[in-house]
């Protein structure tokens, strides 16, 4: 496997357990701070999934991407929003029972797992794409490690539990990322999947997060997210 594909997704791995620790550790996000993240986030994500992951898929597979790409974009709705009663990106703060935490746990698991198969299958298309999808990745990471961990806290699990499900978020985007080299499937598909997971997440998770609130700081993130994507991607094609 590429070496730099498993840097990447390792420390990406790694920004899930930082925001689970952030939770456990007793120390509190600002409510405005992780709100922002969360536009920036969608912002860029979309932008990446449109302009970069969609187009790539196309190429590669022609016709048939649509399917593959609606059925990332299917899997990550079940998992999350259908089969889990209970699920939003962020600290969570109200009682929720232990059955919610662990079907959000569940859904989030095949999501992060989809994570390490984005990062691998760009880095094999070329560099650039795979920097673009960490970059992608990891600003949604922090406040998914928060939101599991929180979840778990809320559900009355203890701190070491709650740190552990942050921990097995992390794991599973690295699972993705081994497993992707190693079955032809994943690496002929897991492109396009991975596709629909990331407008998935940015359009259908993240956006509802703050859409509604009427915060020109707030909107203006996610439009900022969408300006670092072009930045960042001029950047990357000057620097590699």
């Amino acid at each position: 496997m590429n070496r730099e594909a498993v840097a990447y997704t390792l420390i990406a791995a790694g920004a899930n357990v930082l925001g689970a620790a952030a939770v456990t550790s007793r120390s509190r996000w600002s409510v405005p701070s992780l709100e922002k993240m969360i536009a920036l986030s969608a912002g860029f994500m979309v932008s990446v999934a449109l302009l970069d992951l969609i187009p790539e898929a196309i190429q590669q597979h022609g016709a048939s991407a649509g399917l593959l790409i609606l059925l990332g974009f299917l899997l990550v709705h079940l998992t999350q929003h259908t089969l889990t009663p209970h699920f939003h990106f962020g600290e969570e703060l109200h009682a929720v029972t232990n059955a919610v935490s662990v079907s959000a746990l569940v859904g989030l698991l095949l999501h992060t797992f989809v994570d390490g198969v984005a990062i691998v299958s760009s880095f094999a298309v070329g560099t650039s794409l795979g920097v673009l999808v960490f970059v992608a990745i990891l600003l949604h990471k922090l406040p998914e490690g928060l939101a599991i961990s929180s979840l778990f806290l809320a559900a009355g699990s203890s701190r070491k539990k709650a740190l552990a499900a942050g921990a097995s978020l992390g794991l599973a985007t690295i699972v993705g990322g081994l497993l992707t080299d190693s079955i032809g499937t994943l690496s002929h598909y897991g492109l396009a999947v991975a596709a629909g997971v990331t407008l998935y997440v940015g359009a259908s998770n993240l956006v509802p997060e703050f859409q509604a609130k009427r915060d020109w700081k707030l909107q203006g993130s996610f439009f900022g997210g969408c300006a670092l994507y072009f930045m960042a991607r001029n950047l990357i094609g000057t620097m590699l």
